[in-house]
């Protein structure tokens, strides 16, 4: 039985929720994963690992799945909420329903994730939440203003609720990844602008690798609890915005 605490992540079936899976794992925590292909997590196969179809949309489902893994492994220790979507379009022309989706799973399900874990983590006076946000939480891209939107969203909710909980000791932190190789732009479904996008990531010479961003998340939560690194901006060296 590992002696390390539980480590929730959801979003865990692919690109950095896969990477941070994995990292974790070899550091020897248990593991709550979750996302809606339950099979993808499975196909990790990681040890001391609770995989779970939860859709973040759906707290019930989300709550009940943390509390199954915590009957097994402990209190989660660190929550992080990674499951996001990010679909681009054009302001006149996008469809409201891709808006809708976006702040359903980008804002409210980032929400429902936060509360899962946010009483028992004061009760304790510990615990971690680690928001993944974006760098287009902190300045516009063309194409991407609801987007935008949700991850500003996420920064500023991360940086609220870590001011109200920081007297019960327990951190919130926030990573805004640049661009990363992961699925995230293969929802979009306008076909000009995920080939500019191509475009334009290869111009600056690539995007950073999941396991980038799980590495940073490893050097954050592996800080002392008296220590809170609260937002961590990474992204292509040749990434200028």
């Amino acid at each position: 039985m590992t002696t390390k605490p539980l480590i929730a992540i959801t979003g865990a079936s692919s690109g950095i929720g896969a990477a941070m899976a994995k990292r974790f794992s070899d550091a020897g925590h248990p593991l709550l994963l979750l996302a809606r292909r339950v099979e993808k997590l499975e196909a990790l196969d990681l040890p001391n690992t609770l995989c779970r179809a939860v859709d973040v949309t759906n707290p019930d489902a989300l709550q009940s799945a943390i509390r199954e893994a915590e009957e097994i492994y402990g209190p989660v220790d660190l929550m992080v909420n990674n499951a996001g979507v990010m679909l681009l379009g054009q302001t006149d022309t996008q469809d409201p329903a891709e808006w809708k989706k976006m702040f359903d799973v980008n804002v409210i399900g980032l929400l429902h994730g936060v509360q899962s874990v946010l009483s028992d983590m004061k009760a304790r006076k510990g615990g971690t939440i680690l928001n993944i946000s974006s760098i287009a939480g902190r300045k516009s891209f063309p194409n991407h203003a609801a987007y935008v939107g949700t991850k500003f969203a996420v920064s500023a909710m991360s940086e609220n609720i870590r001011e109200e909980v920081a007297d019960d000791n327990v951190r919130v932190m926030t990573i805004c990844p640049g661009v990363v190789g992961t699925e995230l732009i293969d929802h979009t479904t306008d076909e000009q602008i995920k080939s500019d996008y191509a475009d334009w990531r290869e111009s600056i010479g690539g995007a950073l690798e999941p396991d980038d961003i799980a590495r940073t998340a490893e050097f954050m939560y592996g800080q002392p609890q008296g220590m809170n690194i609260r937002e961590v901006v990474v992204g292509p060296t040749r990434q200028p915005a």
